[in-house]
């Protein structure tokens, strides 16, 4: 690590393979937390190289637990997190809503940083107890559709960074990594980020690692398809820039979106939606982000004939299902 550090205060770069046996060395504990915070201090004084991001996750998903679910060819639907919106869980009742049209959904997440509710807080809320036992994951993904992996699970190397990120008290390129280290590598991804920098550098790490992706972001700041706004969409066919209107919704209010005080307010809106019972904004935000999702597998499908798909996954009630069967298995 040493001539790792010397490189990098001399300004270089490393090569992805470098940045790789780097971060295999920190998440494998042979470093000690001030080389550790010299390491990430780096990255917060300089825009960390594309390679090295690439390298990194690399290394990341060399050390997560294996889990091979490439029989079920399952999309992941995630947000980065960080806008400071406090959403209800938008994408993960997409999720339900996917699993419920049919599609196979893996969903790498964890516990809320910037809202009050992330998935593993939801899902917690109503009984899933998380796993990374194959048997277990298959037989939800099988009965169910869905498939959940809680990220701390999955990225045990985590915990030798954890302290050092605690006390540096920002956000650093392990943020960055997260909705890219799923331990099932998606072939399919539907991700939201909550800036339009975050934008470019995804869709320059999909091309790079070959994956078949739609990215959204709300040009008022969402990490998802809000319906506040203009939507920038960035797939593999291209970008876009597209309205409330020309997505077929009408706009609605930030407001709308608030996921509420606690996990108990925001599992009771969860719930809403997977009953149908949710306000319309509530409603039409899951339908367009599970929309996206669903063009994610075929993006010669309409935008208007996937939320279709979704719509009647939640008007029949088999999104609600693939969520009950989801816990009989995970509970």
């Amino acid at each position: 690590m040493k001539n790792i550090l010397n490189r990098l205060f001399e300004h270089q770069t490393l090569t992805r393979q470098e940045a790789a046996e780097a971060l295999t060395n920190i998440g494998e504990g042979r470093c000690n937390d001030t080389q550790i915070s010299a390491f990430i201090t780096v990255y917060l004084m300089r825009s960390i190289d594309l390679e090295e991001l690439v390298g990194f996750r690399d290394a990341l998903l060399n050390l997560a637990i294996k889990i091979d679910l490439s029989e079920f060819n399952p999309i992941d639907i995630v947000g980065t997190g960080g806008d400071g919106k406090n959403t209800f869980n938008i994408s993960t009742c997409s999720c339900f809503t996917l699993a419920g049209a049919g599609y196979k959904v893996a969903k790498h997440g964890n516990y809320g940083a910037t809202s009050v509710s992330g998935a593993s807080n939801v899902l917690e809320h109503y009984g899933a107890k998380f796993t990374t036992e194959i048997d277990t994951v298959k037989r939800a993904i099988e009965q169910s559709g869905f498939a959940y992996l809680h990220a701390p699970l999955c990225n045990a190397a985590m915990k030798n960074v954890a302290s050092v990120r605690k006390n540096i008290g920002v956000r650093t390129f392990f943020n960055v990594l997260g909705p890219l280290i799923s331990p099932i590598k998606p072939k399919y991804q539907c991700l939201g980020v909550y800036n339009l920098k975050m934008l470019r550098l995804y869709a320059l790490i999909n091309q790079k690692i070959d994956t078949q992706y739609t990215l959204v972001h709300s040009l008022d700041g969402y990490d998802e398809i809000s319906l506040t706004d203009t939507a920038k969409i960035v797939n593999n066919r291209g970008e876009y820039l597209l309205t409330p209107e020309e997505m077929g919704f009408a706009p609605i209010a930030q407001k709308d979106l608030y996921g509420g005080e606690t996990v108990a307010d925001a599992a009771k809106i969860f719930m809403n939606v997977l009953e149908n019972k949710a306000t319309l904004a509530q409603k039409n935000a899951v339908l367009i982000n599970s929309a996206a999702a669903i063009q994610t597998f075929d993006f010669d499908k309409s935008l208007a004939d996937c939320v279709a798909e979704a719509d009647e996954a939640l008007r029949s009630g088999r999104a609600r299902k693939a969520f009950e069967r989801f816990i009989e298995v995970y509970g």
